[in-house]
């Protein structure tokens, strides 16, 4: 494992920014469709956002505006921009790496957002 790697996560107040990034293999990169989710405590794992090799995005209503993804082809890397921040943003987040039939995911990276 330890294919995808999650970094960014950490501490901030509400309205605030964190830029969440997550590295991945060149062979997983080059191939898949990349996603980000986040997991509250007792709660599902729920999609928030998702970029396909063809750069089509996806949002739920509840990220839409605030949140933006993106891939950096050249490093093998994916971002999510998150501003704007609310408290019911906070969660581990999730990297995600799509293929046909098969979801791959990182460790996770811990977002807190105080009131």
């Amino acid at each position: 494992q330890e294919q995808l790697m999650e970094s960014g996560g950490g501490l901030v107040q509400a309205g605030g920014s964190l830029r969440l990034s997550c590295a991945a293999s060149r062979s997983i990169f080059s191939s898949a469709a990349m996603g980000w989710y986040r997991q509250a405590p007792g709660k599902q794992r729920e999609l928030v956002a998702r970029i396909t090799r063809g750069d089509t995005t996806n949002y739920p209503d509840s990220v839409k505006g605030r949140f933006i993804i993106s891939r950096d082809n050249a490093k093998n890397t994916v971002y999510l921009q998150m501003n704007s921040l609310k408290p019911e943003d906070t969660g581990n987040y999730y990297c995600s790496a799509d293929f046909p039939g098969v979801r791959y995911w990182g460790k996770g990276t811990l977002v807190t957002v105080s009131a």
